[in-house]
């Protein structure tokens, strides 16, 4: 019987991910962001969980400096944004970082947006 060679848990590229939760001050409210960033050998992928608001785009707008030149903003798991979020996920493309798996409500509301600024 042969013995196994160690087999790594998740197949690829090397990944390191930091998570980062931020909370309201108002203990009251529910309303949770939660960041992951993973290193990849393309850039930096900024996967986002919760609800991003006005209170969180200056921790999230670190998080992309920190990046470097290559990042992915992955938006699966958002459920919810405010309109200076949509503004900041605009803004961030034109800049030319990668906004992903956003929800439908989230890219027709950015189109919107857009559009209403072109008029």
């Amino acid at each position: 019987m042969r013995s196994s060679a160690f087999k790594p848990l998740i197949p690829g590229p090397l990944r390191l991910a930091s998570a980062l939760h931020f909370s309201p001050a108002d203990a009251g409210s529910e309303m949770t962001l939660r960041m992951e960033r993973s290193s990849v050998r393309r850039g930096t992928r900024i996967r986002l969980s919760g609800e991003l608001r006005n209170e969180q785009l200056d921790d999230l707008r670190a998080e992309i400096d920190r990046g470097g030149p290559q990042v992915t903003l992955d938006l699966d798991e958002l459920s919810l944004v405010d309109i200076d979020a949509v503004r900041f996920l605009i803004a961030c493309t034109a800049q030319g970082v990668k906004v992903v798996n956003s929800s439908h409500y989230i890219r027709e509301w950015m189109y919107r947006e857009r559009k209403r600024k072109k008029v």
